[in-house]
C-alpha cells in the first residue's frame, strides 16, 4: 500500500473513531439527563421506556415501524436511543435532555415517511417514537374526537365506528398510517372530494415546544403555530402529542366497487376520459385509478378504477349513467356497506388484508416493500398521446412492479382558501398523480436502477406536470427537491428551493412562525421548516 493511502486510511479511521466517541459521550448525557430528570406535576419516570443499541430488543422496537426497508439496512444511520414514552408528561423531558445532549430528535407515529425521516438521520439523534400515545377519546354529542399522535388511521376510524355508525372523519386511506404525521402534512382518502383534508378538520392541538412546555390551542399555543402544524409539518415546530379532530356526517350506506380495463379493453382512452369526470363529478363520488403494468400483454398497461360513494347503489348508477358511461358500472359490480366497512375495503386497494373490522387496528397490516414515490398535479387533462408516452415508462424493465395512482381532485377542495392552512393544492388542480416504484430484497443490490427510472418518470411528466413551480405534496416528500444543511444554519433561499414546491407562498408564514417559536432551530431535519434570524 502506498504511503499516501495509508495516510488516507490512518485518517478516516481516526475520525470514524472521532465521530463514535462523539456519538458515545452525547447518548451517555442525555441518559444521564433522563435519569436525573424529575419534571416535576404530574411527570412520571420514563427510563423503561429507554432503549439503547445494548438492549436486546433495541432493533425489533426500531424495526417495527419501519415502512420502507430501502430505511432498515445495515448501512442506514441508527439512533443512540429509542424513547417510547406511555404518557404525555414523559415527551418534555426528552426534548429538554436531547436539547442539552445535542442530539436531534426523529418524532415516529406510523413510521410511513416515504424518505424514513421519522426514524433517520445523518447527525447523532434520538428517536421519540409515539407509539403508546394512541388514546382516542370520542365525544358523539360534540362529533369531536382527541386522538393521540401515535395512533393509527384505523384505529381512529375503528374508535369511531365504536361509538357512533353514523360519523366519520376524512383521513387516508391506508389503515396503518400514524395520525400525528399524517394530519400534520394534510392527510387525504376516500372523502377529499366531500369534506376535504383531514388537516381541514383539526380543530385543537397538544405539543411540546422547544422549551420542553406542553402547549394547547388557547393554552399558550399561538394561532400562527396552530396554522403551521396543521399541513405545515409538526415536527419543524415541537413534538406533536394529540390532535383534537372534527367528525363528519356519514350516510347509513355507502357503495364501493371495482373495475379493471386492460389496453386491450380502451384502459388509455377511458384514463382520458376520467380526467374530466372524476374531478367534476357529485362531492360524494371518490373515484380514483391505479395503473400498472399489464403482464399478459407486450405494451400494454391495466387500468383499475377504485370507487367509494357517499349515498346508494341507485344514485350511483345514475350518476356513472350520466357522466360516465363508457366505464360501464352495473349493478353487480356495486356492493353496498356501512361506511367504516368501506374503510376496510378501500385500504385492501393497496395490500391491506379484508376481514372483520378489527383488521383496522393492526399497525402491520401488509407486507413492507422496498419503495421510491413521487406526487406530480395535474391542472390541465394530458392528452392520449401524452398518455402514451407516460405508459412507455411502465415498459421498461425496473418498471414492471411500478404503479401510477391518480387521485381526483376538485368538490370541496376547490372551495377551501389555498392560505387556510399551509397545504396549498386547492383549486386549479384536476388531481395527484404519484407513480411508486417496488423492487424486493433479491433486487436491493440494484435500487439505484429503481430509484433512477421513477427519476426518468419525474422527466417524463415535466410537461404535463404544474409549473412555476412544479408543486408536490408534502406527505409524499422527495428529498431529490433539495436538503437542508446537516448542521448549521439553511439559508432561506436554500430551503425555499423545496419549500415553495410544498407549500407555494404558504412558505413565507411558516418560516415566520418557526423563528418565532423555535428561534435556534431544534427542531430540524432534511426538509423541515427553516428558523430565520432576520425577517423574511
Amino acid at each position: 500500500m502506498k504511503p499516501s493511502a495509508i495516510t488516507a486510511l490512518t485518517s478516516l479511521l481516526f475520525l470514524s473513531a472521532v465521530a463514535s466517541s462523539d456519538e458515545h459521550r452525547r447518548r451517555e448525557n442525555f441518559l444521564r439527563c433522563l435519569n436525573t430528570f424529575t419534571g416535576g406535576g404530574e411527570a412520571s419516570p420514563i427510563s423503561h421506556a429507554v432503549y439503547t443499541p445494548t438492549n436486546s430488543s433495541f432493533n425489533s422496537i426500531l424495526q417495527f415501524s419501519i415502512n420502507n426497508l430501502r430505511f432498515a439496512s445495515k448501512s442506514t444511520p441508527k439512533p443512540a436511543a429509542i424513547i417510547a414514552p406511555d404518557h404525555e408528561s414523559q415527551v418534555p423531558a426528552v426534548v429538554r435532555c436531547a436539547r442539552q445532549s445535542e442530539l436531534q430528535i426523529r418524532t415516529r407515529s406510523g413510521g410511513h415517511d416515504a424518505e424514513g425521516r421519522s426514524y433517520v438521520s445523518q447527525v447523532p439523534f434520538v428517536v421519540l417514537d409515539l407509539i403508546n400515545l394512541s388514546e382516542i377519546e370520542v365525544e358523539v354529542e360534540e362529533k369531536t374526537a382527541w386522538v393521540g399522535a401515535g395512533s393509527t388511521i384505523g384505529g381512529l376510524y375503528y374508535a369511531i365506528a365504536a361509538r357512533s355508525r353514523k360519523l366519520g372523519f376524512p383521513a387516508g386511506i391506508c389503515s396503518s398510517v400514524g395520525v400525528g404525521g399524517h394530519l400534520s402534512g394534510g392527510g387525504y382518502g376516500c372523502m377529499l372530494r366531500k369534506y376535504g383534508l383531514a388537516a381541514d378538520n383539526v380543530v385543537g392541538a397538544r405539543m411540546v415546544d422547544v422549551n420542553g412546555d406542553i402547549l394547547e390551542r388557547g393554552k399558550g399555543m399561538s394561532e400562527d403555530v396552530f396554522w403551521a402544524i396543521r399541513g405545515g409539518t409538526a415536527a419543524s415546530f415541537g413534538v406533536l402529542l394529540a390532535w383534537k379532530v372534527q367528525l363528519v356526517d356519514v350516510p347509513e350506506k355507502v357503495v364501493a366497487f371495482s373495475i379493471s380495463r386492460t389496453s386491450e379493453q380502451n384502459a388509455t382512452q377511458l384514463i382520458h376520459r376520467w380526467q374530466y369526470i372524476a374531478p367534476k363529478i357529485d362531492h360524494n363520488l371518490f373515484l380514483l385509478t391505479v395503473i400498472s403494468r399489464d403482464h399478459s400483454k407486450q405494451d400494454a398497461i391495466r387500468a383499475s378504477f377504485l370507487a367509494i360513494f357517499l349515498g346508494g347503489v341507485d344514485r350511483l348508477l345514475m350518476l356513472m349513467n350520466e357522466n360516465y358511461p363508457e366505464l360501464g358500472l352495473v349493478r353487480e359490480d356495486c356492493t353496498e356497506m356501512s361506511w367504516i366497512q368501506s374503510t376496510v375495503v378501500s385500504a385492501s386497494w393497496f395490500g391491506y388484508p379484508k376481514g372483520p373490522l378489527e383488521v383496522l387496528r393492526n399497525r402491520r397490516g401488509r407486507a413492507i416493500p422496498y419503495f421510491k414515490s413521487q406526487t406530480d398535479y395535474i391542472q390541465e387533462p394530458i392528452s392520449e398521446k401524452g398518455l402514451n408516452r407516460i405508459w412507455r415508462t411502465l415498459y421498461e424493465q425496473e418498471g414492471a412492479g411500478a404503479v401510477i395512482v391518480l387521485i381526483p381532485y376538485g368538490g370541496r377542495m376547490d372551495e377551501i382558501s389555498e392560505s387556510s392552512i399551509p397545504f396549498p393544492h386547492r383549486a386549479g388542480n384536476l388531481y395527484s398523480l404519484s407513480p411508486m416504484v417496488f423492487w424486493g430484497e433479491e433486487e436491493d443490490h440494484y435500487s439505484h436502477r429503481y430509484i433512477e427510472w421513477i427519476r426518468r418518470f419525474h422527466r417524463t411528466m415535466t410537461p404535463y406536470a404544474s409549473k412555476s413551480p412544479r408543486v408536490t405534496y408534502f406527505n409524499d416528500r422527495d428529498l431529490d427537491l433539495g436538503v437542508n444543511n446537516d448542521e448549521g444554519d439553511t439559508s432561506y433561499d436554500q430551503a425555499s428551493v423545496w419549500g415553495f414546491k410544498y407549500f407555494k407562498n404558504n412558505f413565507d408564514r411558516l418560516v415566520r412562525a418557526k423563528t418565532i417559536v423555535d428561534p435556534e432551530n431544534f427542531f430540524r431535519e432534511e426538509q423541515s421548516i427553516p428558523s430565520l434570524r432576520e425577517d423574511v
